[in-house]
């Protein structure tokens, strides 16, 4: 089966355990303010490959993630767009012991996508905001998929990590954090929650793309501001 890739990372240290290989798809539904891949949005922009290539490019690699309790990550864009091929792909990494995470927003319906969520290893789930206008605010889109996303990975305790990106004037209210970590604590099959701060490196990208940024203006985020919210 062939998919739309965007890019490969064949030493990604940040986007799950030990070593890991990062696929970024191509296609995403969500606009995001502060993403820093807006040229994966476009899903057929990305080269069109098969997942026996990209097995046979990520053996080079297995050695190293598997002494480091690493593996692959499939990221994006919004990988769960292509649910079947990244269901494909993850079931022949399987085959040959190496273990897959998915990073995803969880906006994709998961009535259409859990085949391929059940087969993955490990979740990383982005949850913009845990407040309905912020939410709609940060992504241009509902929050309503991303709940019953969550839902479905409490129901069926699949080993998940959270990340949210701590924007200021945008996702920095205290009072919606906490709401978020209340709603996370009760949830046994988090593993982690990570706090991440905003940054704009993605920003050029914008402009050659002809995008308006609209957080060119907002300051990156103090450490104490960052320690505050965790």
């Amino acid at each position: 089966m062939n998919g739309y890739i965007h890019s490969t990372d064949t030493f990604g240290s940040v986007d799950g355990p030990g070593i890991r290989y990062i696929i970024f798809t191509s296609g995403c539904l969500m606009r995001c303010q502060y993403c820093h891949n807006p040229d994966t949005w476009k899903l057929k922009d990305g080269k069109e490959m098969s997942t026996d290539e990209l097995v046979s490019d990520i053996l080079r690699y297995r050695s190293y993630m598997i002494a480091t309790g690493g593996g692959v990550t499939i990221s994006g864009g919004e990988p769960l767009l292509q649910a079947d091929f990244i269901y494909e792909l993850t079931t022949k990494l399987h085959t040959f012991g190496i273990n897959v995470a998915i990073d995803t927003c969880g906006f994709p319906d998961i009535d259409n996508v859990h085949h391929a969520v059940d087969e993955a290893d490990l979740i990383l789930l982005d949850i913009k905001s845990f407040n309905r206008h912020t939410f709609k605010t940060v992504t241009a889109q509902e929050i309503d998929n991303t709940l019953r996303f969550a839902k479905y990975l409490e129901e069926k305790n699949k080993r998940t990590w959270v990340r949210f990106v701590y924007v200021p004037g945008l996702t920095d209210n205290h009072q919606e954090i906490e709401e978020l970590a209340q709603y996370l604590q009760n949830m046994k099959n988090v593993e982690l929650v990570e706090l991440l701060p905003f940054h704009k490196m993605g920003e050029h990208k914008w402009q050659s793309l002809g995008y308006n940024y609209q957080l060119s203006e907002t300051p990156i985020p103090t450490k104490e501001e960052i320690a505050a919210a965790r």
